[in-house]
C-alpha cells in the first residue's frame, strides 16, 4: 500500500480516531462476547487526554484524506508498549496494520530498548502478524474473562536495519 501515509494524530483527530477504533475493535469484542474493551468504551474527553500525553504516541494510517488505521505506543524509560493497533474494516488483510506496526520505530527514542505488545489469546491474526514481525510470546494474563498474549521485541537484535531504523528518528529530530 505505497498511498499509505503515517504521521502523528493530534488532539484534532480525536473524533476520526475514535471512530476507526471503534469499527476496528467490533470484531474484537465478538470473538471476545464483550463489548466492554476498553477501545469501544474509551470517551473522546479520555482519548483526547491520550493523546496529548507527553509519554504516549499515537500514530495514524492515511490513504488520502481519510484515516484508515492508527496504533498507540507508550514510552517509558528503555520500553515502548504498543496498543490498540486498528485497521478500518474494509481494509484489513492489505498491509496496514503490519505498517503502523514497522513505522513506529522511527518514533521510538534513541534509548528504547525493547517493544511489547498485548492482544487477546484468541486473536490468533493479530498474534501471526506480531511473530511474522520479531515479537516473540512472553506470557499470559488472566484479566476478568480475558486473557492477553504478552509479546515482546528486543531492539538491536535483528541487525542493523533496526538500528537503522532508530537512527533515522535522529535524523529527523534534527531536520
Amino acid at each position: 500500500m505505497d498511498d499509505v501515509r503515517i504521521d502523528l494524530i493530534t488532539a484534532e483527530g480525536a473524533g476520526e480516531l475514535l471512530t476507526v477504533r471503534r469499527a476496528a475493535f467490533v470484531t474484537e469484542a465478538q470473538l471476545y462476547g464483550d463489548p466492554n474493551l476498553p477501545a469501544l468504551t474509551q470517551t473522546i474527553t479520555e482519548l483526547v487526554a491520550d493523546i496529548e500525553r507527553a509519554d504516549v504516541v499515537t500514530l495514524g494510517a492515511w490513504i488520502g484524506p481519510r484515516l484508515v488505521g492508527s496504533i498507540r505506543v507508550e514510552l517509558e524509560a528503555e520500553k515502548a508498549t504498543l496498543g490498540r493497533l486498528a485497521v478500518v474494516p474494509d481494509l484489513q488483510g492489505r498491509g496496514i496494520g503490519t505498517k503502523l506496526l514497522m513505522s513506529v520505530l522511527t518514533y521510538l527514542p534513541e534509548q528504547t530498548k525493547e517493544v511489547w505488545v498485548f492482544t487477546g489469546q484468541d486473536s490468533k491474526q493479530n498474534l501471526a502478524l506480531y511473530a511474522k514481525q520479531g515479537y516473540e510470546h512472553q506470557f499470559d494474563q488472566h484479566t476478568g474473562d480475558l486473557t492477553y498474549a504478552y509479546l515482546r521485541r528486543i531492539l538491536g537484535e535483528d541487525g542493523p536495519e533496526a538500528d537503522e531504523v532508530l537512527g533515522r528518528l535522529d535524523d529527523r529530530d534534527s531536520a
